[in-house]
């Protein structure tokens, strides 16, 4: 597996997301994700990515026991930041965001636990809290560094500005922002500029488009009752249509080369760049070696332009996120 820097660390090219092992796209598995996990470190995957609001608790439980034998051989990253129901198991009772520096602390204390580990390699703030100055979020985190506690720090969905004023204060070493074909906003708002200039590692999650650019969701009625893609606009009646039409352009390009379309997408998000590490989720294990091996694919300029010139944002239909979460992003 070809590996690239992140912050102090040297990584896999592509992580793993692990929401999914616990909550949001259905029926969940603790025995399957187990194996999953450690059929990722056996195929070289070294970047785990986990927030105490999977679950919630779950996922770090289920990290912190899958990979403790692997501990010195991973890098393992958690969040906090999120005011959510602490009784649910989906993201539907999140209400807000709680960035204050006493939270920061007791969520990296209580990870810690969960995660059968004595520091955190990447502590992220999930999401910026407009009630408190990223200064003070950002100066906790800097301290649990000091601290010995967490080795790296990163920021989730900010906008470049707040990354500006964040890296001020510590030296930020990722941030996490949705990027794929489909969700190229890194690219118009300055956030990819920025990380650039700072040498500042770009994390995408769900650079599959939460599956949809694997072209096996066709429609809604397939996914299962407790995904939480039912409440997204792009798999809405109107919308899913015409972003199927775009995802034919991928399934071209992978029946020509005779791989995946998802092949096709990571590659994609691969080629912007050796700062780009991005961190599909896989529920299953033919899900998982498949997108291992996407870095194997060196796409040509020719393909690069078509699928960028398929996938613009006036040619997506519909937004990312309901009201509530899209509000959250990009402060």
């Amino acid at each position: 597996m070809q590996r690239r820097k992140l912050g102090k660390e040297k990584v896999s090219a592509i992580g793993l997301g692990c929401m999914g092992l616990s909550q949001a796209y259905g029926f969940q598995d603790e025995a399957a994700s187990t194996h999953s996990l450690h059929r990722a470190v056996d195929l070289g995957v070294t970047f785990f990515d986990t927030a105490e609001v999977y679950g919630p608790y779950r996922n770090e439980i289920l990290l912190g026991n899958a990979l403790k034998p692997y501990r010195q051989r991973v890098v393992i990253a958690t969040k906090f930041g999120f005011i959510y129901n602490r009784k649910r198991t989906d993201f539907g009772e999140i209400t807000g965001t709680d960035g204050r520096p006493e939270n920061a602390r007791a969520v990296a204390e209580a990870s810690l636990k969960r995660l059968q580990t004595d520091v955190i390699d990447l502590y992220y703030l999930h999401r910026a809290d407009p009630a408190v100055p990223i200064e003070d979020s950002v100066g906790a985190m800097a301290d649990l560094v000091a601290e010995g506690k967490v080795r790296m720090i990163g920021l989730s969905e900010v906008s470049a500005a707040t990354l500006r004023r964040a890296h001020a204060v510590h030296p930020i070493a990722a941030l996490q922002s949705e990027y794929s074909l489909w969700t190229r906003d890194v690219e118009t708002n300055g956030v990819l500029a920025t990380c650039r200039e700072l040498k500042i590692t770009v994390v995408p999650f769900s650079p599959l488009g939460r599956g949809f650019l694997t072209g096996k969701v066709r429609d809604t009625t397939e996914l299962e009752a407790g995904d939480f893609r039912r409440n997204l606009p792009r798999f809405q009646a109107g919308n899913i249509e015409a972003n199927r039409q775009l995802v034919s352009v991928i399934e071209k390009i992978a029946s020509a080369r005779g791989v995946a379309a998802a092949q096709i997408a990571l590659a994609w998000v691969l080629a912007q760049g050796d700062d780009v590490v991005p961190i599909p989720g896989a529920k299953k294990l033919a899900h998982l070696e498949q997108n291992v091996t996407a870095t194997d694919i060196v796409l040509s300029l020719e393909e690069c332009r078509e699928l960028e010139v398929t996938f613009t944002a006036d040619n997506v239909s519909g937004g990312r996120y309901p009201a509530l979460f899209a509000a959250m992003a990009e402060r």
